[in-house]
């Protein structure tokens, strides 16, 4: 199994990046992550793989990757269009230097999926100016 991880560029926060994917849902359109590049490694990612998103900095969520399918920009230049699971699962936050493009990651290097033992409420509770201190204090 092998994960995708990519930067939610203008997006806040996990709250944010469900608000905007909720958003398309109600438009009906799917959930999709179009790139330019059609990843060579498509069938380790879609054996179980996930979307890694990158927020403020750090990588704080996750969305399961149900296929990844040739599609094409508005333009009709081809692409590739990587469809996720509507459930976003918090992970356990890990700094991160912003990147261009996506990156793999092995299921080795992926974070921990926050579970039972997470705090009440989430990290998601506190305030943003406060989740974006800690993560550059590198205890999120």
């Amino acid at each position: 199994m092998l994960h995708i991880m990519k930067l939610a560029v203008g997006v806040t926060d996990v709250a944010h990046l469900g608000a905007l994917q909720a958003a398309r849902l109600q438009a009906g359109a799917g959930l999709r992550h179009r790139t330019r590049n059609f990843p060579r490694r498509a069938a380790e990612v879609t054996d179980g793989g996930s979307m890694y998103w990158v927020i403020a900095g750090a990588m704080v969520v996750r969305q399961r990757i149900t296929d990844i399918v040739e599609d094409q920009y508005e333009d009709g230049s081809r692409c590739a269009a990587i469809l996720l699971d509507p459930v976003l699962v918090p992970v356990a936050g890990r700094r991160t230097k912003p990147f261009q493009g996506w990156r793999y990651l092995t299921a080795a290097d992926a974070p921990a999926d926050l579970g039972a033992g997470a705090p009440a409420g989430g990290v998601d509770e506190l305030p943003a100016a406060l989740r974006q201190e800690l993560r550059a204090l590198g205890l999120l």
